[in-house]
Parts: structure tokens; sequence; C-alpha cells
């Protein structure tokens, strides 16, 4: 039977009566730019996430866009970060005219090297961006330590990872904001873009929230220059009956998680197949379940012809894009990533995976390394 990378309808189909009614409630309220759909949904995620300010966003791209605005990043700015994520992580950065300051990763959890990051500190240097990748946090501590020394702030990227936990707190609580994703893969998905910035500076909390609303309040009054970074209520009511199942999904994702490595024991493939490791003092709620293989793209092959599916996160580091060829990387700067992007593979996680397709994966991986 065909397994694929992601099946949103199994997700769907269970919460089917009840995300239509919440859509019809904000068609029948006809109030669908702000309004108590998204107030109430940045309350619950307040509690959920153990914030003080929780702020709707549009997507978790304009999120880190509008934390970076925040914190008066521009041109002349570093702001360090990981060569190893999703491109809205330097290309926010990079929209403001700063330099991204790429560092290579750790290569046993894909994360940003801290150690790297604090050495990259300069006097330019306005921000630290670690990405709390593929639903693991970053190793935070040493990054918050040396923002303390040398006054900059931390933007937490954890669009991966709503609900893991660094030290038993949530990510998105340690740093100066934490930014979100909702996009429909995420682990708490809306049913098209949707993001969230949390902080604990009301002074922030309110600049975010002017400058996801252009810069206005009160209407036609603006004090400073924002853009259309609003959440659609409509996108909040949805997230709202999602986020009552989030733990349940996060349970079960680590549930197929620990079945894998059993899995991949009771096959023999341990030594060939590097499964994800999960860190000290970290919870991981596995976005994406990571393994590293030898001929990837080979496997990825016979996987696709099996009907199984598969995606490769990322292939080509930030360094290495054309767009950022301005920067003066060269291949080899960073060879942790680089060796993740020839050899990281994603499998099929989400919660509704059966044992019986996880042991279909598996197999069909024995097959192509024993034959």
């Amino acid at each position: 039977m065909p397994v694929p990378l992601l099946d949103l309808r199994a997700q769907y189909g269970p919460l089917r009566e009840a995300l239509l009614e919440a859509v019809t409630r904000v068609c029948d309220s006809q109030r669908f730019i702000h309004g108590p759909e998204v107030e109430g949904l940045e309350r619950e995620l307040e509690a959920f996430l153990g914030v003080q300010h929780a702020v709707g966003m549009s997507s978790g791209t304009d999120a880190l866009l509008a934390a970076l605005m925040a914190l008066g990043v521009g041109p002349g700015d570093e702001v360090i970060t990981s060569t190893y994520s999703f491109f809205a992580t330097a290309g926010s950065i990079a929209r403001l005219g700063a330099r991204p300051v790429l560092v290579d990763i750790d290569p046993d959890t894909f994360n940003i090297d801290a150690e790297a990051a604090v050495a990259a500190i300069t006097p330019r240097t306005r921000a630290i961006v670690p990405v709390h990748l593929f639903g693991q946090p970053a190793d935070l501590m040493p990054l918050i330590n040396a923002g303390v020394r040398h006054g900059i702030p931390i933007v937490e990227d954890a669009a991966q990872a709503i609900g893991a936990s660094y030290d038993d707190h949530a990510v998105g609580s340690f740093g100066a904001i934490g930014c979100f994703s909702f996009f429909p893969s995420k682990n708490l998905g809306a049913f098209g873009d949707a993001g969230l910035v949390t902080t604990n500076d009301p002074s922030l909390a309110r600049t975010l929230r002017l400058l996801r609303n252009h810069g206005m309040d009160p209407k036609y009054y603006h004090h400073i220059v924002g853009g259309n970074f609003r959440l659609d209520a409509i996108q909040a009511a949805v997230l709202r009956v999602n986020l009552a199942k989030l733990e349940e999904w996060t349970a079960g994702r680590q549930r197929n998680a620990a079945r894998y490595r059993a899995l991949f024991a009771d096959a023999g493939l341990t030594d060939t197949v590097r499964l994800p490791v999960e860190a000290p003092r970290r919870t991981h709620i596995y976005n994406q379940f990571v393994v590293r293989v030898p001929n990837r793209d080979g496997l990825r092959a016979h996987l696709d012809a099996q009907g199984i599916g598969t995606e490769v996160y990322y292939p080509v580091p930030f360094h290495l894009q054309k767009c950022f060829a301005n920067l003066g990387y060269a291949a080899g700067a960073f060879p942790n990533a680089e060796a993740a992007a020839k050899d990281s593979l994603a499998l099929p996680i989400y919660p509704e995976l059966t044992e019986s397709q996880q042991a279909e994966v598996v197999d069909a991986i024995r097959s192509f390394y024993r034959g």
C-alpha cells in the first residue's frame, strides 16, 4: 500500500464537523479580520506556551520578518543564524537589508552550532536566530548567556517546533521573541498560511501588534511603518480546533518515532541508517523524522517506486544558494551542513501512521540495502 509522507486527510476526517462549524461561525459573524477568534487563539496559545503575549501573524515568514523589524534590524546590521534551515530564516534577514552571518550545524541534531554562533558575534551583531529544526530545540543556554553578555536579543525560529521544550519550558518562551508557523504540514496546521510571535516583553508585544497592521492605532493613524501581517479569523478558528488535539498528535509522532527505532533495530539497520538523536534536556516533537543514509538519492528513488513518500530537508544550505553568493561563502565552509544536505532523508512520521505502514517503510529500506 502507498505510504504518503503526510496524510492530512487522515487528520481532517475525525475533526471535519468541528472544523466546518468553526469556519461557519466566522462566516456567520462576518468578522474576518482581528476579532474574537484571533483573540481567543492568542489567549489559548499564551496558556499553552507559558508566555505573556502571543500575537497572531499571517505566516511563519511574516512572524520572522516582524520580529526582526520590532528589534530594529536593518541595513548594516548582522544577524547570526544557521546555514541549514528553511529559506525564510535567512531570507527575512536579507529582506531588511541586514547581513545573514551563517554558521555550521551540530551534526547530531541538525541545529545551530551554539559555540560557532557565539564565536561569530561582532559589534554589528543585532540578533541571533537559532532554529529549532525538525521539532527539536536548539541548544539555547549558550546563546542566551552570550546574548545577555553582549546585549544581543535571541529570536527563536520555532516554526517546526510548537510543543517542544528545553529544560521543561516551551520553545518560544526563552528569547526576546519566538516565531511559529502554522503551515498545513506543521504539527499544528491551519487551512493555509498562518503564524505567531511570542514575547514576555509588553513593549515588544505592542510593537509587534502595530507592525502586523501597518503600524496603525487607531484606524488611519500610523506610528511606525509596518505591513499587512494579520492572521485571518478563519485560520484562527481552525487552529483553535486543532490546538485541542495538539498534545495527542505530538504523542502520536513520538510513539511512531519510538516504533521506528524498534523496527530499524529488528531489521539490523542501525549501523546503516543513522536515526535522529534526541539531545539531553530537550523534548523532540518530530515535525520531521530525518534519517541519514548512504546513497540517499538511490534510496529515495527506490522508496518512491514503492509508493513511499519522502522529502529532502534541505538539499542546498544557505551559503551555497545563488541568491546569497554575495555573502562570500564557498563550498566547504560549513562541512556539517553540506554533509547533511547530501545524506539526510525525511520519512513519514504523521500521528495517524499505522504500525503496518511503518513496517512497510522499514522493510523497503531493508530491501534496498540488504537485497
